[in-house]
């Protein structure tokens, strides 16, 4: 497989690579409980971390247990829309087109990620357990009615290790 370019997002700030690490400290978690290596948590306006959630696929055998989808479970239930616009969601590894339409309608307001969808299709190729999907976050979010900002990828080298071995 033909490794994806290592790069970051030039608008990614100190606090963003930090926050960005402890999703990716999330990710582990889930590899260690049996699921697939994706984790993601969400802030408030201020900053402070609000919620965390690992992938779940596995444990739960629920196809749409994404670490993203499951905060946005988790966040729509606890926050309102508004509050929600002004917060930020960091995960691992770039939203996939599901988890794109769910933390849009959830109304989450920024999306912060590490490791690119790209980069994740150059570690796995077409394994059957993540068959992913061409179609950047990006390109779901602009099809929306309301803006959504989004930084990524941030090369950190972690989130590409928390996935070596496991696709093998």
């Amino acid at each position: 497989m033909t490794a994806a370019p290592h790069r970051t997002d030039p608008t990614a700030g100190a606090t963003d690579v930090a926050l960005l690490r402890t999703a990716v400290a999330v990710a582990r978690r889930a590899r260690a409980a049996g699921n697939h290596p994706f984790g993601a948590l969400l802030t408030g306006p201020d900053g402070a971390v609000l919620l965390e959630a690992e992938n779940t696929v596995t444990t739960e055998r629920d196809a749409t247990g994404h670490a993203e989808t499951n905060l946005v479970r988790l966040a729509t239930a606890r926050y309102d829309a508004d509050f929600l616009r002004a917060c930020t969601l960091y995960t691992s590894t770039e939203p996939c087109a599901m988890c794109s339409g769910a933390i849009y309608w959830g109304n989450v307001g920024r999306v912060v990620y590490a490791l690119g969808e790209d980069g994740l299709l150059a570690m796995t190729g077409a394994d059957e357990k993540n068959p992913t999907m061409a179609l950047p976050c990006r390109d779901v979010f602009a099809a929306g009615q309301r803006p959504l900002a989004v930084v990524g990828p941030v090369d950190l080298p972690e989130a590409r290790e928390v996935h070596a071995g496991f696709w093998d």
